[in-house]
């Protein structure tokens, strides 16, 4: 069972979170993943300051190379000035942000979160993942590795549409599981041509880019530019105003680069959220 020594504190629900890894179970974080060498899920826990982690499938000895990738060995919560986050910061210093290093694995569900409310996407990924993916490896048979490309390389728009996926949506679905190979290939890629390798897929704009790039590729600058919720979550932190917009949080979350996905993320796990509405009128009665 590797052993790993992490550079500083981690706490693990925040630093998987972070990147989309959610599932606590036995007092472990599961994780699966469809690495090159095929499919595989990994148990994360910590034990006196330390991760102990164990895999199973052909793909575990790819997916336990990549857990200090994961788990933000090479992130510095030190390097980031707080300014009006401090006690965010103060309180969140196990955060460490990591990366997945599985770009498809974060493209599907990206890409079924344009547009939709996010319960309508995470119910279309969920079906998807059930219907395409594969029973994970491992002691756990309730878990399931997300669909490879090749799975939906082949489908059409029709395919897809009883996943209440319309259109749209699909074909860049289906244009980015046929071109899956060169995505893979922007792990290796400076920050900005790996952005322009994603919008170069035909319905892949800069929301969906961030979330790929937060996620898989591990930009801790990242910031999702029209998203609905996210604007005037920030300016309502930082400026104290219920309505943002996208022009307003950028110009807010300036200070905070190259380091503004984490000020993000420190606001989203700690719930900060504008206040609703005012109270609504009563309702009349017809009498």
């Amino acid at each position: 069972m590797p052993v790993y020594d992490p550079p500083g504190p981690i706490d693990l629900r925040r630093t998987l979170s972070a990147v989309g890894v959610k599932d606590w179970a036995d007092g472990r974080v599961w994780w699966t993943v469809a690495t090159g060498s095929g499919p595989a899920t990994v148990a994360l826990a910590s034990a006196n300051g330390r991760i102990e982690a164990e895999g199973w499938g052909s793909g575990a000895d790819e997916a336990l190379e990549r857990v200090p990738r994961l788990l933000g060995f090479e992130d510095d919560p030190g390097a980031f000035d707080p300014l009006g986050l401090r006690e965010l910061h103060l309180g969140s210093l196990g955060l460490r942000l990591g990366s997945t290093g599985a770009v498809f694995d974060a493209v599907v569900p990206a890409i079924l979160g344009q547009l939709v409310t996010s319960v309508e996407a995470k119910t279309s990924y969920r079906k998807l993942r059930r219907a395409l993916g594969t029973t994970a490896p491992g002691p756990r048979d309730d878990l399931v590795v997300p669909p490879a490309a090749v799975a939906i390389a082949s489908l059409s728009y029709q395919d897809l549409h009883p996943f209440g996926i319309e259109r749209k949506r699909a074909g860049t679905l289906i244009e980015s599981a046929r071109r899956a190979g060169r995505l893979e290939e922007i792990l290796d890629f400076e920050r900005d041509d790996a952005y322009r390798r994603l919008t170069a897929i035909r319905g892949i704009g800069p929301w969906t880019a961030a979330m790929v790039m937060g996620e898989a590729w591990g930009d801790r600058d990242a910031v999702l530019v029209g998203d609905h919720n996210l604007p005037s979550m920030v300016t309502w932190a930082l400026a104290g105003k219920r309505k943002g917009t996208d022009d307003e949080m950028l110009e807010l979350l300036e200070p905070y680069r190259p380091y503004r996905r984490r000020a993000v993320v420190l606001l989203k796990q700690a719930g900060v959220k504008p206040p609703r509405h005012g109270p609504k009128s009563p309702v009349r009665k017809h009498l």
